[in-house]
């Protein structure tokens, strides 16, 4: 368990570093009622830095399970009006969000896949707009997590509720830069290192990535055209710097959605709507994918890729070394903030617009010719294994290695 004091810091992370609140600014926190302690601490630590209003959308993920279970698809797929005007309210409102993601990984085993899917649908295409200001960066965002005890039981099945718990307190408060005497300076200088790694992409401008395994990944990935490597700390549309994902490790652009090909398989599980997807197999072509299998939630998957057309293809590719706190922590997390960051990952669906220069001015059609994808979908699965080898190719055909066994060699 972390102290008072790591306590305090892990909240000043969130509000300073990674929203980055300004003064009279109004800050959302979405978290599970699990979380309640540190969602108060949180509101706490942004009223001190002069937060103008503090509002918290409770979730509760039993709750959620019994509605899955008990409504029927049509009334899952009823979004009140009250919800997407809030939504806008916030966007109107410039906010800055700051979600706890934690919960049970297999809230939603058991449940309908096809209520699952059908639901899910209906809550993005309801939230479009506000999904369309974060991906944006038209608001601030950003993402932190704390264990819970149904979680911490997924990841450590032979300890105790307890035991389990204080692992768990520890391994985040490690990944977390909380053991450092200066938390907030720890950040500041990893955020550095990842921007060096981003600059070096940018100036060499690749025309594909290819990335090869001895797990039967062989994939081509084209980049967008005029497309920039981002990495940890990001710039608002107003200007301001923010870190969307607290921890992160990932520098990230945006593939061209039809110069995709090749096969690619998982290297962790895909935790996605409460339900585990693992050992799957994705065949692209052309940009889209053509085949896939799973061992594990095959069904889950087939609804995730029935959401639309764009789904098909991929909104991110994100390379991590295998040397990262996460990575050596050793632990498999089922939890998409961890495990996306301790392994190179694409992205189901949507494409951050800032990932290709002038991408906020742009419109739809113009992120199109740019080879940008569109979709209600933006799902991080992971792919990067410990003997991952991975070249950038320039538009001359010249290979660069990136990584070999799994680490960066730049």
């Amino acid at each position: 368990m972390l102290t008072q004091i790591q306590m305090e810091k892990f909240a000043e992370l969130a509000v300073l570093v990674g929203a980055n609140m300004q003064k009279d600014q109004m800050v959302v926190i979405r978290c599970d009622v699990q979380c309640k302690d540190f969602a108060h601490l949180i509101a706490e630590k942004a009223y001190q830095f002069g937060a103008k209003k503090v509002i918290v959308q409770w979730r509760d993920e039993v709750l959620s399970r019994l509605t899955m279970l008990n409504a029927s698809k049509e009334t899952l797929c009823e979004v009140p009006d009250y919800q997407i005007a809030q939504s806008q309210y916030f966007i109107d409102n410039k906010v800055c969000l700051i979600s706890i993601s934690a919960g049970n990984p297999n809230i939603f085993k058991g449940c309908d896949p096809e209520k699952l899917a059908a639901s899910n649908i209906a809550g993005a295409k309801a939230m479009a707009n506000f999904r369309k200001a974060t991906m944006s960066n038209y608001l601030r965002w950003t993402i932190v997590s704390i264990p819970t005890p149904a979680w911490a039981k997924q990841v450590f099945p032979d300890l105790s509720e307890q035991e389990g718990m204080d692992k768990m307190w520890d391994a985040i408060g490690h990944i977390m830069r909380l053991d450092q005497e200066d938390p907030t300076e720890a950040w500041r200088k990893h955020i550095a290192t990842l921007h060096r790694r981003a600059d070096f992409l940018n100036a060499h401008n690749f025309e594909y990535i290819h990335l090869t395994n001895k797990h039967g990944t062989d994939l081509r990935v084209g980049l967008a055209v005029d497309h920039v490597w981002l990495a940890a700390e990001e710039e608002g549309q107003d200007g301001l710097p923010f870190t969307a994902n607290m921890p992160t490790e990932e520098i990230f652009t945006a593939p061209h959605n039809k110069k995709i090909d090749g096969t690619v398989v998982n290297a962790l599980p895909l935790v996605n709507n409460g339900t585990i997807i693992d050992n799957f197999k994705l065949t692209f072509k052309d940009g889209k994918v053509v085949d896939y299998s799973a061992e594990v939630g095959y069904e889950a998957l087939k609804g995730l890729l029935s959401t639309d057309e764009g789904v098909l293809s991929l909104g991110e590719i994100a390379l991590i070394g295998k040397n990262s706190p996460i990575a050596e922590s050793g632990i498999l997390f089922f939890n998409t903030l961890f495990d996306e960051n301790a392994s190179c990952h694409l992205a189901f669906g949507a494409s951050y617009p800032t990932t290709v220069k002038g991408g906020n001015d742009m419109d739809e059609k113009a992120l199109a010719e740019h080879g940008m994808n569109t979709s209600l979908q933006h799902v991080d699965f992971m792919i990067g294994t410990k003997d991952i080898d991975i070249d950038g190719i320039d538009h001359d055909g010249n290979v660069t290695p990136l990584f070999r066994d799994g680490e960066w060699v730049i």
